[in-house]
């Protein structure tokens, strides 16, 4: 897989620019950070492409969205945004935060599982501690949504949907930079694993892993 590119987006001017961080707004560690991201390389079956991000979350903010992709299948997608505010946030403890919306559409004897939401919880801050990842002031929700089909859509299965919103905060290491390719990486950990694949590299018993199926698209 390609590194992800795409362009910074400067919330005090409200353009787009990749124009140098000196004169144009663009802080020296947000940058960098971005520059993490861009170079990371993610597993095969994982395709990345920039996307535009919100405006009013932060002075700075980057994103990117990623499918899980077998054929002509999208077996988990999502979004992950970086925010940045030099002058820091209380919320966040820190000056960066990731957020991300993740989803993959899910086969009835596993949306039934009652400890479903929090197995699924557990895979976000699970990829991140594999990763060696340091963060805080994780949070987040996980919902599960059923549909059920009648009339002239009565043929087709029922679906159930799982969907995970979470927010942590990069801890910043060398020049107020936090590791941003690595989170990536561990992001791209949770998708695949959301998509039921099974680990990369070694595979670890203890790790459970929902069967393949066919995921929704993040509009």
């Amino acid at each position: 897989m390609a590194p992800a590119q795409g362009q910074f987006f400067d919330h005090s001017d409200g353009t787009d620019s990749e124009e140098g961080a000196d004169g144009d707004g663009v802080p020296p560690a947000f940058r960098s950070a971005v520059d993490a991201l861009r170079s990371a390389r993610l597993r095969p079956e994982l395709e990345v492409e920039p996307t535009r991000p919100p405006k009013r979350l932060a002075p700075h903010a980057y994103a990117v969205e990623a499918a899980v992709v077998d054929g002509e299948d999208d077996l988990a997608d999502g979004r992950l945004v970086l925010l940045h505010d030099p002058a820091g946030h209380d919320a966040w403890q820190g000056t960066f935060r990731l957020v991300t919306l993740v989803r993959a559409e899910l086969e009835p004897e596993m949306a039934a599982d009652p400890l479903l939401p929090e197995v699924c919880w557990s895979w976000l801050t699970g990829a991140l501690d594999a990763r060696g990842l340091s963060y805080g002031e994780a949070g987040g929700t996980v919902t599960r949504a059923g549909s059920y089909y009648f009339g002239a859509l009565s043929e087709r299965r029922p679906a159930t949907q799982i969907e995970i919103r979470a927010s942590w905060t990069p801890r910043e290491g060398r020049g107020g930079v936090p590791d941003m390719g690595a989170h990536l990486v561990a992001w791209g950990d949770l998708l695949c694993q959301l998509a039921g694949l099974p680990p990369s590299g070694t595979a670890d018993a203890a790790v459970v892993t929902l069967p393949q199926r066919r995921g929704p698209q993040v509009s």
